[in-house]
This record gives structure tokens, sequence and C-alpha cells, in this order.
């Protein structure tokens, strides 16, 4: 049903082990694209994932990051780990610099891994649909929403269909308001004539390498709102000390400072999950974790929300 997208970073790769059994519980399914050459995290965040019963798709030619000249590592590790696993899914991403024979010799080259075809920017539809034949059907299809239209997603009708929206726009931190729409995909997304639907957590789909110095910390947390047909929010806590890229341990106790004041309101929406426990526990400490560490705790948050949203 719900596939998160996660790029391969550290704090991404940790947000996904430490959700492992709400992920399996749920049946959520995330997409991972490695970006880093060295693939430890990767492999603890497979085994923490199918330890707990779940699943995971792991794209075998990433698009960003070191191995996005050659990701036959992730091949060699799918070989050795998940051969003839259906566990773990082989991801083959379509990008707009690949061609039709490219995309067909990629799915057919990892075709003992339950291949899953990620349709981002690939043009050639029809004569992909057309070389695939019957086998079309048999495959995963999932479809960043702004990148592959309604009328590009109909030449795969009758397969399994995923639709990823991107429901977080990257701003300067010092730049976002109070509450921003997320996403009404977790409801809506049946209407669309898909099996299941995702997002880029509170990241968002733009691939950074790194950020720079800190003039503002932001802390984002979604929620959904009975009040307004259960639209997916995202509220964000912004520091108020933003002048200088000096002191981000102060510019992150003020985002927390608004966080705490908001979850303990009595009227907050925001679900009480473990990630907002942990936020309470730094707050209560005085520590400061890094920049990171807080990514994590709202990416482990937002998938908490939507386990509890589907929960039976």
């Amino acid at each position: 049903m719900y596939h998160p997208y996660a790029r391969g970073k550290q704090n991404e790769l940790l947000a996904l082990r430490e959700s492992a059994n709400i992920l399996a519980d749920a049946s959520f399914v995330p997409i991972i694209e490695p970006v880093r050459s060295l693939l430890t995290g990767l492999e603890r965040a497979l085994k923490e994932i199918t330890d707990a019963g779940g699943r995971a798709i792991v794209i075998v030619n990433p698009r960003h990051g070191e191995l996005q000249a050659d990701g036959s590592a992730i091949g060699d590790l799918l070989d050795q780990h998940y051969q003839s696993n259906d566990a773990i899914s082989a991801g083959i991403l379509l990008h707009s610099n690949l061609s039709t024979t490219a995309a067909v010799a990629l799915i057919d080259a990892h075709a003992d891994h339950y291949p899953v075809v990620i349709h981002a920017g690939f043009t050639e539809a029809r004569a992909l649909a057309e070389a695939l034949g019957d086998r079309a059907q048999s495959f995963t299809h999932v479809f960043v929403e702004d990148q592959a239209s309604t009328l590009y997603r109909r030449h795969f009708d009758g397969a399994t269909r995923i639709l990823l929206h991107d429901g977080f726009e990257a701003l300067n931190n010092a730049d976002y308001g109070s509450v921003d729409p997320f996403s009404d995909l977790h409801v809506t997304f049946p209407e669309f004539g898909v099996q299941g639907y995702g997002d880029f957590l509170t990241v968002g789909d733009r691939y950074r390498e790194g950020g720079g110095p800190a003039y503002a910390v932001a802390i984002h947390l979604t929620y959904i709102d009975p009040d307004n047909d259960d639209e997916m929010l995202v509220q964000h806590f912004v520091s108020d000390t933003n002048g200088t890229p000096s002191d981000t341990a102060g510019k992150f106790r003020e985002a927390l400072d608004k966080l705490i004041a908001e979850v303990d309101s009595g009227h907050s929406k925001i679900l009480g999950t473990s990630g907002v426990d942990e936020f309470r526990r730094l707050h209560a400490s005085g520590h400061y974790p890094g920049l990171g560490f807080v990514k994590k705790l709202s990416m482990r948050h937002h998938i908490e929300t939507l386990a509890n949203y589907h929960a039976p």
C-alpha cells in the first residue's frame, strides 16, 4: 500500500531500520535508492526489515550519488544475500536518459530479484509496454507523479501500479511558514486506479549531497487532519535567531521549544509517536543530537503517523 522513498544516506537508512517493525506490521514497502558506495548501512537496513518480516525495493541503477555511474555492487549484494528471496526486489529506475533497449536489458538482468519498474522521467512508455508484452502486467510499476502523466500510466493498465507524490516543498529553513499541505493520496489513491501510493518522506525528491551553514533550524512534523477530510499536512517549527550560522544547538532549542509547546497545547493534531517521544527526551535533557538525527526522527514520525492511519 504505502511506499516511502528513501535515499540511502545514513539517517534515512537508520529511520527505516528503527521503523522496521512498524513497516512490516503495516505491510509498508520502502523504496531505497542507494547513494553511497559503502553499502554496510544498506545491508543493515535490509536485514532489520527482513528480520521483522517486511519487504523492500532496492534501486539497482541509482540516478544520484556515488553509484550512479555503476550500480553493479548493489546487484552483487542482492545476489549474495537475497537470491530468489521475494522480500527484497530490484528496483529498475527508468529516467529520461534511458532507452527502451537499456530498460528491458536492466529488467532482464535482475529477473531473479522480482523487479519493480520505477518510472521517473522515462519517455518511451508505449515502446516499453510493447517490448515487454504480456510481461508488463506481471511487474509492479511505480510512477513518480510529476514525471509520469496519466496518459503515460495508461500503457501499464492491468499491472499493480503505485503513485508517488512529492508532498514536501524544500525551502531555506527560515522561509517556512507554520503549516503546509502535504498529501491526500493516503485517502484518494484508489481514485487514480492505482493499488498503492508513496512519497519522499519529510525530505522531498530534490537530492542534495550536503547542506551549507544552518542559518535557521526547522523541524517538520506531518499530521492527519480529521476535520479536513483526513488531509495530511506538515507543520514547521522554525528557530527565531536566524541572522548568522552560529549556535546551531541554540537554534535547535528554539525550534524544539515550539514543537513541545504545540504537542502539549491540548489541541494539537500531531500524533504522539515514538519520534515525538524522542523529541520530548531531547527537550528534557537539553541535548542537541545533530541535524541528521532530527531529520531521522521526523521521518520516523511520518511513517508511524501513516501506519496509525491505516491500522485496522
